[in-house]
């Protein structure tokens, strides 16, 4: 057993009998490693790091959100296409590439004549075609008479278009803005959404199913492929508004509730029409990570937010109704088996917080020369109106030019006989048809990066080099998303917290930004020589890990079991260890700070990586340490880090990836994989257009030509043989196209998911240029 005086961060991961054990071995004060403070931090490590994380967070996306309306005011609307807030807005609501060869605006089915005959107006059920294999499908209804407008009224997820046009009982008369707005000659259509209801969320083949509403279960999937389920939707609507027989001659309006206000908003900043109204949505984003991460859009904060949308409208008319929100407090609860949803709620917002936003809608437009403000509906004592209201409905009709006729009288519903319930053929066809588009993007992805010039220049000469550099500044950036490197002092703070025979270990801690620090585990070898410059292996601990878990050689813990205390091990053959904790730990608690991440342009892995750069800065910086000769090797969570960190960090010299390595694209968002993250409650992994641009024989590229090597065991749940080697036979034909194929290698085990310590042990001796133990 070792000798140890156990830090209370690593509690969880040590029993109470060998805490005793080990205590009564104990050796030292608990001092500082020389050339460092000590340090005094005590409680729980891993929970103040995610918390300070999560500060940092908190106060860069108030400080990005005044630069927001100032980048937008600087556009120049001839500038080329990367200087425009336009075109980086459509990337990162993922609007989807394409269109339908089938160009017909198709009327299914219309409603019967004698149930509407005290109607103004005919219904009939429509589709028109969007992608190949993709259709919208909606209401239209059409006045008797002459049309004087036309009207997208966008009805919240969980509302159907019959029950906005009062043909099915669920909404309240006074809010069926779609009938109200025909009833006064509109042409009116009314798109189906993907609802929240969790019917078609999973594989019922494979038995994987899961309590995802349909619209995270598609946000999955398509985020990782650079898609959102927002861009089909305003795919689906522009497609409508351009198709939409043009039977009149007025102006063209949309009105959105809920998500169809959201939808709405942006639709209004396209061009596609002369007013929009949003009712149920519209307010600060600044808690966007609380909302359901279906409104999880990759770098969309540092663009823009509700106000500076609303600004942006020039020359149109743009109105708020101040309505309450759809009570949405979370997904479906777990129930026959369904779980795994993220969670997330949406809000009604203050009238003080929607009055503030508009503010800066107001200030923006009059900025940009626009004589007419945006309008706010609401009433005076604050309380939100119902949506649709009747102010509201007047305010949109006098900007579509319709505001010399009285509004009808609302009414109660006439239910049809045939209306279909929510969980009918048509919401089954809007999911599946997303779903599938979104699996033929995926299953053709690794042809789009192999036709990347990191692919199709590989070769040994410089020329590959400044491609390989410019490839990884771009994964840095865009793809893990990069904090700023002007770093604080490291400012190391140490104790001494285990003794062993062989070996004393350390608690490090680093300054890296405000509130963000780097902490581990320092493990040096006891016959380290005055003057010896030895080399270092990192090795990274997975989920809900610990720095410990890679220590501990009490075989009665799980952690034992799965990382076979490697770090002690290595330590044991003379190497420097260095333990980091890395910040995957807490459950929600560190799957929020993905969350409040995303919408910055940032991930997890841009603080892993800053904590990683200053960590190795300072071990390259120890007077025992060879700088040319740091290693990586980190198992499950920790393999995860071994494929991005390094693929930025050069100061690694080498990594070796165990637990982890598969075609993790496909790991990741196939819905015909039994382990595919869609089904689990692992919402944090999905990484924005991962698909189209690095997958993990592309981050081994990133890492070549330093040796790289995989630890795979035959019955590691994780993935299969089959994909493992389908992705690693890329890595190896690399290699050898570099002409290094010895710095690549795998070593196959039967084994489950553990550190199994034979080759990789091998290939670190090699590559290290350290002597192996007689």
């Amino acid at each position: 057993m070792l000798g140890i005086v156990p830090h209370p961060g690593f509690l969880p991961a040590v029993s109470l009998a060998a805490l005793l054990a080990l205590a009564a071995g104990a050796l030292g004060e608990g001092g500082p490693l020389p050339g460092t403070a000590l340090l005094t931090v005590e409680g729980d490590l891993s929970a103040q790091m995610v918390a300070g994380i999560g500060h940092w967070l908190d106060r860069e996306t108030a400080r990005v959100a005044a630069e927001r309306a100032r980048k937008w005011l600087a556009r120049d609307p001839a500038s080329p296409k990367a200087d425009n807030p336009f075109w980086h807005l459509s990337k990162i609501l993922g609007f989807p590439r394409g269109a339908s060869k089938q160009t017909r605006f198709e009327e299914l089915h219309e409603l019967e004549e004698s149930e509407r005959s005290a109607e103004a107006w005919t219904a009939t059920r429509v589709r028109w075609p969007v992608l190949d294999g993709v259709w919208g499908e909606g209401l239209l209804l059409r006045p008797r008479q002459e049309i004087r407008a036309v009207v997208i009224a966008i009805p919240d997820a969980d509302q159907t278009p019959e029950q906005i046009a009062g043909l099915e009982e669920g909404v309240a008369p006074e809010s069926q803005f779609a009938r109200r707005l025909a009833d006064q000659g509109c042409l009116v259509l009314v798109p189906l959404l993907v609802n929240r209801n969790d019917a078609f969320s999973g594989n019922s083949e494979l038995g994987r199913l899961t309590n995802q509403p349909h619209r995270e279960w598609l946000h999955r999937q398509a985020f990782e492929v650079g898609l959102t389920l927002y861009g089909f939707e305003l795919k689906k609507i522009g497609t409508a508004v351009w198709r939409l027989p043009r039977l009149g001659r007025g102006k063209v309006g949309i009105f959105g509730y809920g998500e169809g206000g959201l939808l709405a908003l942006h639709a209004g900043g396209t061009g596609w029409v002369n007013v929009t109204l949003v009712s149920g949505y519209f307010g600060s984003r600044d808690q966007l990570w609380m909302e359901p991460i279906y409104r999880n859009f990759f770098g969309y904060l540092r663009e823009t937010d509700d106000a500076v949308l609303a600004g942006s409208i020039e020359d149109r008319d743009f109105i708020v109704e101040h309505s309450t929100a759809p009570a949405i407090n979370g997904p479906p609860t777990p129930h026959d088996g369904r779980n795994g949803a993220a969670p997330g709620a949406i809000r009604t917002p203050s009238l003080a917080e929607v009055q503030t936003e508009l503010r800066r809608t107001n200030e923006m437009r009059a900025r940009l020369g626009d004589t007419r403000p945006a309008r706010l509906i609401c009433r005076e004592d604050g309380t939100p109106l119902a949506p649709g209201s009747e102010p509201a409905l007047r305010a949109f009709l006098e900007a579509l030019g319709l505001g010399d006729s009285p509004l009808a009288t609302p009414r109660p519903p006439r239910t049809l006989t045939g209306t279909n319930p929510m969980e009918d053929a048509r919401q089954r066809r809007a999911v599946k048809e997303i779903e599938t588009f979104t699996q033929k993007v995926l299953a053709t992805s690794d042809a789009v990066r192999a036709q990347t010039d990191l692919w199709k220049k590989l070769a040994p000469d410089p020329a590959w080099t400044a491609v390989q550099a410019e490839a990884r500044d771009k994964f840095w950036k865009d793809t893990i998303g990069k904090l700023p490197t002007d770093y604080l002092p490291p400012k190391p703070r140490t104790r001494q917290i285990l003794e062993h025979e062989k070996w004393t270990a350390y608690d490090v801690m680093l300054d890296v930004h405000p509130d963000v620090f780097a902490w581990g585990v320092l493990l040096l070898p006891k016959d380290l020589q005055p003057g010896e410059h030895r080399p270092v292996v990192v090795c990274q601990h997975g989920l809900e890990g610990l720095p410990m878990d890679t220590i501990t050689d009490d075989q009665s813990l799980p952690a034992w079991k799965t990382y076979q205390a490697f770090a002690a091990r290595l330590a044991e053959r003379g190497f420097i260890v260095y333990a980091p904790h890395n910040p995957y730990c807490g459950g929600d608690r560190f799957r929020e700070l993905q969350r409040k991440a995303n919408p910055l342009g940032l991930s997890l892995f841009s603080f892993i990586i800053a904590q990683h750069d200053v960590t190795t800065r300072w071990l390259a910086s120890l007077p025992f340490v060879d700088p040319d000769r740091i290693a990586f090797y980190g198992l499950s969570y920790g393999g995860k880090t071994a494929m991005r960190v390094p693929a930025v960090l050069d100061r690694y010299c080498l990594s070796i990836c165990s637990g982890d390595f598969n075609e993790w694209v496909r790991k990741t968002a196939s819905v015909d994989y039994p382990s595919s993250y869609l089904f689990t409650g692992e919402y944090e992994i999905f990484e924005w257009d991962l698909a189209h641009t690095f997958n993990y024989a592309e981050m081994a590229l990133l890492i070549a030509p330093r040796p790289f090597m995989v630890e795979r065991g035959h019955h590691d749940g994780v993935a299969s043989d089959e994909w493992v080697a389908y992705e690693f036979a890329k890595v190896r034909r690399a290699y050898t196209k570099l002409g290094i194929p010895d710095r690549a290698a795998i070593e196959w085990f039967d084994g489950p998911h553990t550190i199994h310590g034979v080759g990789t042990f091998k290939f670190l001796h090699q590559h290290l240029r350290w002597p192996e133990p007689k």
